[in-house]
């Protein structure tokens, strides 16, 4: 019997960057509710962004955020994984020296960015709905860190080969989409969030369903017995789901849900 399914938010629910959902997919999670299965979003964004995505059921749901850095659900943190001060730092100067790339810390309830793209820094508050805050000068920020983020408007993966060289013993570095970059302490993946919270709610992997289509969803995936690739999805993420199902604009994940019930 499944008892959680987790599922990716961007390029795996919805086209990247986008906040609508099929509201559908509300209704179901409720029915799913009603028959005992949990279900938990996974994603890069700030919780406050799923907690607006997922508002009709905000209440309903866990929230495994900054790519496992913060697991949570309506109102409350469960568990919150810090990176060193001096690390977050070190990328933000690093990230300052190449052209085209932008920088963004996460404090667990607060983004923090100095970009002077100011359409970037709109998208984010109105289209992804962070909770962000422009400053000056991110080494002044006073916070505690969970992720580093470096954002670039396509190719992100191919213009920070340099960084995870630097950086690779320092942080868990993983490419979500075309656009991002994210970086977390080492040991922290959405896989991590999933266990954390099987383990809390005495679930088993076999017990559990995930959807996803980038390269930060694998280990998710490979934590739980039912795991499916949308059809848009990496041929990395493909290879390492057992199952795979149709593309996220045809609503891939839904269509496994309602076989569910």
């Amino acid at each position: 019997m499944i008892k959680l399914i987790t599922s990716d938010i961007d390029g795996t629910l919805v086209p990247d960057g986008y906040n609508e959902i099929n509201p559908e997919l509300f209704d179901v999670i409720l029915k799913l509710r009603a028959k005992g299965i949990q279900f938990a979003a996974a994603s890069g964004r700030q919780w406050a962004s799923i907690e607006s995505i997922f508002d009709p059921v905000k209440e309903k749901i866990f929230y495994l955020s900054d790519n496992g850095a913060y697991v949570g659900c309506h109102g409350r943190n469960l568990f919150i994984n810090t990176i060193e001060r001096e690390t977050i730092m070190d990328m933000v100067k690093e990230v300052r020296k190449i052209e085209g790339l932008d920088v963004m810390v996460s404090g667990p309830d607060v983004v923090y960015l100095e970009t002077k793209d100011q359409e970037f820094l709109d998208w984010l508050i109105h289209g992804y709905k962070f909770k962000a805050q422009w400053v000056e000068d991110l080494t002044k920020v006073e916070s505690d860190f969970i992720k580093v983020s470096v954002y670039r408007k396509s190719d992100v993966e191919e213009n920070t080969r340099m960084l995870r060289t630097m950086f690779k013993d320092r942080l868990k570095m993983t490419i979500s989409g075309d656009m991002w970059m994210d970086c977390m302490r080492p040991g922290i993946n959405k896989g991590q969030a999933v266990k954390l919270l099987q383990d809390s709610l005495g679930i088993k992997p076999e017990e559990t369903m995930a959807f996803g289509d980038q390269l930060n969803d694998i280990e998710m995936l490979q934590q739980a017995y039912y795991s499916f690739a949308v059809g848009n999805a990496r041929e990395e993420v493909k290879n390492a789901a057992s199952f795979q199902t149709d593309l996220n604009i045809n609503d891939g994940v839904l269509k496994i849900l309602k076989l569910l019930l």
